[in-house]
């Protein structure tokens, strides 16, 4: 009898272990299971390439689910420098920035007045084991304004000057342009002891259009010698750029540059006339060569500074290009 109790005893012992190690074994499992569907993952919907321009404001957002007690950090890969991590910035350059609203799942990398040289591959890491990150790619482009035609316009007093300053179309807004004369900044201007202030009235307008990029037209009717000068178009979100008018009357500026090429051309020939002597004199005489070096060598830098002379009056007036201050700043 006792042996048959000890037998049962035993058995039930065997099951009752047998239970218990496929319990603790199932348990674990899941508790494995339910780790790993617990692990941050990222949000892929969301833009990883981005374009701006220069000095435009770039966002980059990095979506993380179920983060946790872990933290979110932004990378720069190209030096692998550490710009933030959580809510703090480990970088002296001010201009990066990382802006999370509280309880928020986006961490959004904020660069202020980026540079061409921020562009490449910036990666939202999560401190887990192993580290699990996601790459963006920024690109900054510098747009660059140009206006139609030479550096210099000639126009006769009377007629109307029209200038006109292009932007090829940007990644966004490309915002607006100014004109200036010099420092001076252009507004339409009515004519003189004009009582209406219409646009038939305007002497000096500017139009812009955003059509397929930004188009801005300066235009000044019945031009006067005071509107000779040093034109600029300055845009908000691009490079500036100038042209020089030249309001003339009478003479054609194709005729002024000639006649001014021959003048010049003429006064060569007194150098080359000096030195022809110069080299006979020294032939044909026994003066010192010391005075004949001297004699010589003024003859040279009287020539020089005539081809130089020559050089600029036939190639045109340059135009001087005057830069935003803000930009400049920049």
């Amino acid at each position: 009898m006792l042996d048959k109790l000890t037998f049962y005893v035993g058995v039930y012992l065997l099951l009752l272990h047998s239970r218990i190690k496929v319990s603790l074994s199932s348990t674990m499992t899941l508790t494995t299971e339910e780790s790993a569907g617990l692990q941050p993952y990222f949000d892929f919907d969301v833009q990883r390439n981005l374009t701006v321009t220069v000095g435009q404001t770039g966002f980059l957002h990095c979506r993380v689910e179920r983060l946790g007690d872990k933290d979110v950090a932004w990378i720069r890969k190209r030096d692998l420098h550490i710009l933030t991590t959580g809510s703090s910035t480990y970088t002296s350059d001010q201009r990066f920035q990382v802006i999370r609203p509280e309880h928020s799942i986006n961490w959004t990398l904020q660069i202020k007045y980026p540079q061409v040289r921020d562009s490449g591959v910036y990666e939202c890491q999560i401190n887990t084991e192993p580290k699990m990150s996601l790459s963006y790619e920024l690109t900054v482009i510098e747009l660059r304004a140009r206006i139609l035609g030479p550096s210099d316009i000639f126009v006769k007093s009377g007629s109307e000057i029209i200038m006109t300053c292009v932007i090829q179309q940007g990644p966004h807004d490309l915002g607006t342009v100014f004109w200036y004369k010099g420092n001076a900044l252009i507004e339409s201007t009515t004519q003189e002891n004009s009582v209406h202030s219409g646009g038939e009235n305007q002497r000096i307008t500017v139009e812009t259009d955003w059509t397929d990029g930004l188009t801005s037209r300066l235009k000044i009717k019945r031009a006067v010698q005071s509107d000779t000068g040093n034109y600029t178009c300055v845009p908000t979100m691009a490079k500036s750029s100038s042209v020089y008018a030249h309001v003339i009357s009478g003479e054609h500026p194709a005729a002024m540059q000639h006649n001014a090429g021959c003048r010049t051309t003429g006064s060569l020939l007194a150098p080359l006339a000096s030195l022809f002597r110069l080299q006979k004199s020294i032939q044909s005489s026994s003066t010192s060569w010391w005075w004949w070096s001297t004699e010589m060598t003024l003859a040279v830098v009287q020539l020089a500074t005539l081809v130089l002379v020559h050089l600029v009056a036939t190639s045109g007036s340059g135009s001087t290009i005057w830069h935003h201050p803000t930009r400049d700043s920049r």
